[in-house]
């Protein structure tokens, strides 16, 4: 026999039963949206994390600007070129690639150094009398010695890199005419060239290796710099102008040889150009630099580097060296403003505009122009209207001791004498 639940029973447990799953299916429901709350936050918190990252890194590849310090004169008394590699300041400073580079190449980081404080000196001669004058005073070693300027994509940013790197490239050029490498030499690749036309000289000398000193920039200073990312495509692309600008300036010199003053042979030698040269150069062009977004087609950059290939007579690192890397700097940055034509190779790039400089900023190393001197006189931007921000000046007379009078003994002495000179200086407010 089959027995059979009768229907008040059923009737009477689905009205005990109803709330328990109606309860269960509520718990479900808020279990589940919990679980979609916590992987969104988690999703924000992975993002942020992220672009916290991205920022920390904007300025990647800058730590190396800390040998700076450990170029200076009192430093490198008691080291050999062979060992100021070994020193814990500069170690800490640089990334694995470029300690290994300097242990390839002995004598170059005593290059690197005399290139770091040659651009510091150049960038501060420069911004001499401008609101931002690329102070280095009371700030760390490394990526802030410029101070946290190095962390925004501006004008004075573009700047900064330009001069290092065409620096480095420059005082490794001339280290390894003077010897001062034992990597590198003289660059004699011009001698070997067949003499184009009639030409009453010929190539001899000791040529600045221009050749070695590109390479030789674009492994140590480029390191970092991968090029994934609009920051990092415009640091490699102000990197390339600064050393786009030591090469183009490369100057012809001959000397004459015969007897009694004759010219009866004349030899020729490429020389490098004195670094205001260039100093002056990439000043113009940050008047005039480019604001810059990423290209949609990264389009090859043009012929802007190809003195990589046809000057350099000594290998950076040997067997080392190949074509792998040198996809990061085919790209081409397309002008902010679509009317502007894209920057060429020698043209400095930023992304953003410069923040205000009138008024101190420790979180970005600005020191603001209260107390800095101004020329009364000018409209320039020296002028005490414009360096002052409006804020008015202050104007007082001072002594000061400056030689005058200034004789030459034969031979070979010049004596001056210490005269006290009144001088009117204005100080912004």
């Amino acid at each position: 026999m089959v027995f059979r639940r009768s229907t008040k029973l059923d009737q009477n447990r689905d009205r005990i039963c109803a709330p328990r799953l109606h309860s269960i299916a509520k718990k479900k429901k808020k279990k589940m949206r919990l679980w979609m709350i916590i992987g969104a936050l988690a999703v924000a918190t992975h993002a942020s994390i992220a672009e916290i990252t991205r920022n920390k890194n904007r300025g990647r590849g800058s730590m190396w600007w800390g040998i700076a310090k450990a170029g200076e004169p009192n430093n490198f008394l008691p080291m050999s070129p062979a060992s100021l590699h070994m020193d814990p300041t500069v170690y800490a400073t640089l990334r694995r690639k470029q300690r290994r580079l300097a242990r390839e190449n002995p004598g170059v980081l005593m290059a690197v150094a005399r290139g770091a404080n040659q651009a510091i000196a150049e960038c501060q001669h420069q911004f001499r009398n401008r609101r931002w004058n690329c102070s280095t005073k009371n700030f760390l070693r490394g990526k802030n010695l410029f101070g946290k300027i190095v962390d925004r994509g501006c004008r004075e940013t573009a700047f900064i890199y330009a001069i290092t790197s065409a620096a480095v490239t420059h005082s490794i050029a001339r280290a390894c005419s003077e010897g001062s490498i034992q990597s590198c030499s003289c660059d004699y690749t011009h001698q070997s060239r067949p003499p184009s036309g009639t030409r009453d000289w010929e190539w001899g000398g000791c040529s600045d290796n221009i050749g070695y000193g590109f390479k030789f920039s674009r492994e140590f200073v480029d390191t970092g710099e991968r090029g994934r990312n609009l920051r990092e495509k415009m640091n490699l692309h102000n990197n390339e102008a600064g050393r786009a600008h030591v090469s183009s300036e490369m100057r012809q010199e001959c000397k004459c040889h015969g007897m009694s003053g004759s010219c009866t042979v004349k030899t020729c030698w490429m020389r490098l150009p004195n670094f205001r040269v260039v100093g002056d150069n990439l000043k113009d062009r940050f008047d005039g630099a480019s604001r810059v977004m990423v290209s949609n087609s990264d389009r090859v950059r043009g012929n802007g580097n190809a003195i990589v290939s046809n000057s350099a007579s000594n290998s950076v690192h040997g067997h080392r060296e190949g074509l792998g890397r040198r996809h990061r700097y085919n790209f081409q940055l397309k002008p902010y403003n679509p009317e502007h034509k894209p920057p060429g190779p020698k043209d400095l790039v930023y992304l953003e505009p410069s923040p205000p400089f009138c008024e101190k900023n420790p979180k970005l190393g600005i020191l603001g122009t209260h107390g800095r001197q101004c020329n009364d006189t000018s409209i320039g931007v020296d002028g005490c209207d414009l360096m002052c921000c409006g804020r008015g000046y202050k104007t007082q007379e001072v002594t000061v001791v400056e030689r005058c009078a200034c004789t030459f003994h034969w031979c070979c002495e010049v004596k001056c004498q210490l005269c006290r000179i009144k001088k009117t200086i204005h100080t912004c407010l």
